[in-house]
């Protein structure tokens, strides 16, 4: 029996090489040989991720199919592919209404074992409908942001998002710096990006804020100061920080959205005035994950250097290095995008 190696993750701190079996396939499945796997801020989340442990990781995936069931006439033996581990089932009320995200077929959906492995077993469903030919003007390390741009494609359509706009976004790490890019793409009129860490707030000016602030500055003041005494039309809270969660509802426009993108721990809870909600008469609204037509809409965008994401890759390591990997992202210090390369 052919072996593989994988990145199994116990904790932040515990991440071990072993080696699996390669999977087997059926005849409707495909095997995908893992080019390059991004580590998500979410694989770092210990509240989420260790009552699952031990398992193998990795959702930002780009590959190549070395090896396809008789039944899979879509793609063939060396395509170049992304492919996401969240698909919807397209027939439950929530897929009929458009609101994909909340399909629990989608919730409950992966391929296996995870992307920290040299190979993946794809699902029917995911090759059905969770399966894409990169382009050739996308390089697989390229191909790992499409599942996160996606999801940030996503939000904005959530946001009902307008040109000719403020955008305030709260958090400047991976997600923070695509909403930074998206929002320059789609017209925003001025961008503004909070951060603690003074590298990230360098980052986000240097990927397109108008305005970087240290989040420890009095950010109100500030935008109000460089805004023509007005807040910002869109928040976008990129951050599961509860003080940023607070602070972010404060600093929307009267009339204006705010995006909750990031998600904080369950039980947790801020003070809210609800009489300032209501007379700003702002409006609220939430997304997780991203479906087909978001994904499509990441890879267009990516191809078309759009939105350019090879400057946001700090860290290409080996499979051997996971440890290291998930060690940069948990700390969130000097890294942006860490891509693993099995």
């Amino acid at each position: 029996m052919e072996t593989m190696k994988v990145a199994m993750y116990y904790n932040n701190n515990d991440v071990r090489i072993e080696e699996q079996p390669i999977p087997e396939i059926q005849e409707d499945e495909f095997l995908l040989k893992v080019k390059s796997s991004g580590i998500c801020g979410s694989d770092v989340m210990e509240w989420y991720r260790i009552k699952k442990a031990p398992r193998v990781l990795g959702h930002e995936v780009a590959g190549e199919i070395v090896k396809i069931g008789s039944k899979v006439k879509k793609f063939k033996t060396g395509d170049r592919v992304f492919v996401t581990h969240h698909v919807p089932c397209n027939t439950c009320r929530f897929c009929l209404n458009g609101n994909y995200t909340l399909c629990e077929t989608l919730h409950s959906t992966n391929f296996y074992p995870g992307g920290f492995a040299e190979y993946i077993r794809i699902p029917p469903i995911n090759v059905d409908r969770g399966t894409f030919l990169l382009p050739d003007e996308i390089s697989y390390d390229e191909g790992t942001f499409i599942e996160p741009l996606g999801c940030i494609v996503r939000g904005f359509r959530i946001a009902d998002f307008k040109p000719a706009k403020t955008v305030l976004i709260i958090g400047s790490g991976i997600a923070g710096l695509l909403a930074i890019k998206l929002a320059k793409v789609l017209g925003s009129s001025k961008i503004f990006a909070t951060d603690i860490n003074d590298y990230r707030v360098s980052m986000a000016k240097k990927m397109g804020a108008d305005t970087a602030i240290n989040a420890r500055e009095d950010i109100y003041k500030i935008i109000r100061r460089e805004n023509d005494g007005r807040l910002a039309d869109y928040v976008i809270l990129c951050t599961g920080a509860l003080s940023a969660a607070e602070q972010s509802f404060k600093l929307v426009e009267p009339g204006g959205t705010l995006l909750l993108f990031a998600p904080t721990k369950p039980g947790d809870k801020i003070s809210l005035e609800l009489f300032d909600i209501w007379n700003k008469q702002i409006k609220i609204v939430s997304t997780y994950a991203a479906a087909g037509l978001d994904l499509l809409e990441a890879i267009e965008l990516i191809r078309s250097k759009k939105v350019i994401v090879e400057d946001m890759i700090t860290h290409r390591l080996s499979l051997e290095d996971a440890q290291r990997g998930f060690q940069l992202v948990a700390e969130a210090d000097k890294s942006i995008k860490v891509i693993l390369k099995p």
